[in-house]
């Protein structure tokens, strides 16, 4: 695996989340209201994804919709280095190829869903503590469990003083999930894309065939992701007690039933809308930039060559 591949997999992804944490905000505190609770039975402070952003500009302020833009910046460059760096290993080694030479749908999805365990797994304190700085709000406003973090470094002190190593990686198990079938049908749908838009002569174009393929590959990995996403947000959120267990939940498995028991299929795909106008524009803006920083850093692979030839 090419150690430019992994950095240049980090940075496309942190040039993504400048521009998409405000979203993963909203998305973040749609999942946590009515935690628990039957749909109707409970105060919804976000009605919907415009009207949760004018809520938490006029309660938090502006820079609330950037609340935890560091963890998420480490967050999304470790587990995208690790994603697309083997993806790329995956490509150019023809492990994602048929021997017919097709791009395969089924082995780009295992690919994909590999990547995403690795990444989320060596993440997952990061992912933890951007979810508990994203829930923080104003009382008016306050969803799910709140968490008295003042900044990234204070929880990690806070987390590792109280609980150790193990207290950072509290609900990295049961992330995995998460991270396997949103990278799965992310990578498996945007190598496919890529080749067929080419074999049909569609969209011949390098950056433009990676926007369109970027942007199909978002858009089917937020209908994956959106259940273990919710629940994935649910477990890092909650308060924990004095032995470090859960206050709601026991794990993957405890929580996916409490929430369908309670809040139906629709406390599944809460923040669905939010999910989709986060990961399509993110994924889309990751893999495009991605590529591009491939095709820079392989045009000043040539032009060395070419020099030292000349030489």
């Amino acid at each position: 695996m090419a150690t430019s591949d992994f950095v240049l997999g980090g940075l496309a992804s942190v040039g993504a989340t400048f521009f998409t944490n405000p979203i993963e905000v909203i998305k973040t505190r749609i999942q946590l209201q009515g935690e628990l609770a039957a749909r109707g039975s409970y105060v919804e402070p976000y009605k919907g994804v415009l009207q949760a952003f004018v809520a938490v500009a006029k309660n938090d302020g502006l820079m609330g919709l950037q609340k935890g833009l560091a963890p998420a910046l480490y967050f999304q460059f470790i587990i995208n280095s690790f994603r697309l760096s083997i993806y790329t290993k995956a490509m150019e080694n023809k492990w994602m190829h048929k021997k017919n030479g097709e791009v395969s749908f089924s082995l780009g999805l295992m690919w994909g869903a590999v990547g995403g365990i690795v990444g989320s797994y060596f993440s997952s304190p990061f992912f933890m503590i951007k979810t508990q700085l994203q829930s923080q709000a104003a009382k008016e406003i306050a969803v799910g469990h709140q968490h008295a973090h003042k900044s990234m470094s204070g929880a990690l002190r806070e987390i590792y003083g109280k609980s150790g190593i193990v207290g950072l990686w509290r609900g990295s198990l049961s992330a995995l999930p998460r991270a396997a079938v949103g990278s799965g049908a992310q990578i498996a749908t945007f190598g496919k894309t890529k080749t067929l838009l080419i074999e049909y002569d569609l969209v011949q174009q390098p950056t433009l065939n990676s926007f369109c393929s970027g942007l199909i590959a978002g858009s089917l990995m937020s209908v994956a992701i959106t259940p273990p996403d919710v629940i994935s947000t649910r477990l890092y959120n909650q308060g924990v007690d004095a032995q470090g267990r859960g206050l709601y939940y026991n794990g993957w498995l405890d929580c996916f039933v409490k929430i369908f028991r309670t809040e139906g299929i629709y406390g599944m795909y809460k923040g669905f809308w939010a999910n989709y106008l986060r990961i399509a524009p993110h994924s889309t803006l990751v893999l495009l930039f991605f590529d591009e920083l491939i095709a820079v850093r392989e045009k000043y692979k040539l032009k060395d060559v070419s020099s030292s030839r000349v030489c």
